[in-house]
């Protein structure tokens, strides 16, 4: 089992990546990978958890700069939505 259980890691590990590049948390990632890989949770936290360990550095940024996105985007929906609010009072008050 020791060869087959390291190369299944490994592909884990590889998946995990792809994650990465598309932005994912852990959560999404132990979502994804356990829809479309087949991939139980626990072992998709249990190598990011590794991984973590392995690149403090790297997880820490890329905490941080997901955090951003998140602000940023709960901004632009912010905005939007006002957009949206202004428009729908301004076509009210047009008709009356």
């Amino acid at each position: 089992m020791g060869d087959s259980s390291a190369s299944y890691i490994h592909m884990v590990h590889h998946l995990i990546e792809e994650c990465i590049v598309f932005n994912m948390g852990k959560e999404e990632c132990m979502e994804a990978l356990s829809k479309h890989a087949n991939i139980k949770p626990v072992i998709t936290s249990t190598v990011w958890n590794e991984l973590e360990k392995e690149n403090k550095e790297f997880f820490e940024a890329y905490t941080k700069k997901r955090r951003g996105e998140k602000v940023r985007e709960m901004e632009t929906r912010h905005e939007i939505q006002g957009v949206i609010a202004d428009s729908s009072n301004s076509n009210t008050s047009a008709d009356h």
